[in-house]
């Protein structure tokens, strides 16, 4: 039998909590082990559906548990078809790839040092295993990479990479507020590059 209640204590630092069953009875121990989508930590007050497992001790345990609502109250499904609606469409992996092509031929070209394009390949493998290890992470429940490490990593060189790891992992390419940080570093980075150009610095 399938179980639908209101997580009534949560710990957030250890990971684990109880909920209280609609309609009264007994409450259950919640591990976020637990849970089989790790898209969001848990929260006091968050509606949740499980099973009910007894330990040795006697102890009921939810496991299987679910989502029941999103945090803005709709339904999973409804959510998720809303994200659909709304997909990302930049072409991240394509910005990418024409501009790591294109600094590389230009370099050839122009006989800039191979240290020129070699920096933004390096930097942006470097940068797409941060997001890798990051979106793991996260998945399971372990440290997380701090924010300001992957957008110094894209200020250095590094924002081709963590395009393509946006676009290939989905990871965060919907945060806005760390959107408009990535971007800015974007514009940072190659308004420096171009100033190097205009000045003659990786000729010389």
């Amino acid at each position: 039998m399938r179980f639908q209640g209101k997580i009534s204590e949560w710990n957030d630092a250890r990971g684990f909590g109880f909920v209280q069953p609609h309609g009264g009875g007994e409450r259950c121990f919640v591990h976020i082990r637990a849970f089989s989508a790790r898209d969001r930590r848990p929260a006091l007050g968050d509606v949740i559906t499980y099973d009910v497992q007894t330990d040795a001790q006697g102890r009921r345990n939810a496991t299987a548990v679910r989502f029941a609502l999103a945090r803005d109250g709709a339904r999973p499904g409804a959510r998720a078809a809303a994200r659909g609606a709304g997909q990302d469409r930049l072409p991240r992996t394509a910005i990418a790839l024409v501009f790591l092509a294109g600094i590389t031929a230009v370099a050839m070209w122009q006989r800039w040092p191979s240290w020129v394009p070699g920096i933004y390949l390096a930097l942006s493998v470097l940068t797409f295993a941060w997001y890798w290890h990051d979106k793991s992470a996260a998945q399971h429940d372990r440290q997380r990479t701090p924010e300001t490490t992957l957008q110094s990593l894209a200020l250095l060189g590094g924002w081709p990479g963590a395009l393509m790891a946006q676009a290939m992992l989905r990871h965060k390419n919907r945060k806005a507020s760390f959107q408009q940080v990535f971007w800015a570093t974007v514009a940072i980075n190659l308004v420096a590059l171009g100033w190097l150009i205009h000045d003659g610095s990786l000729l010389g």
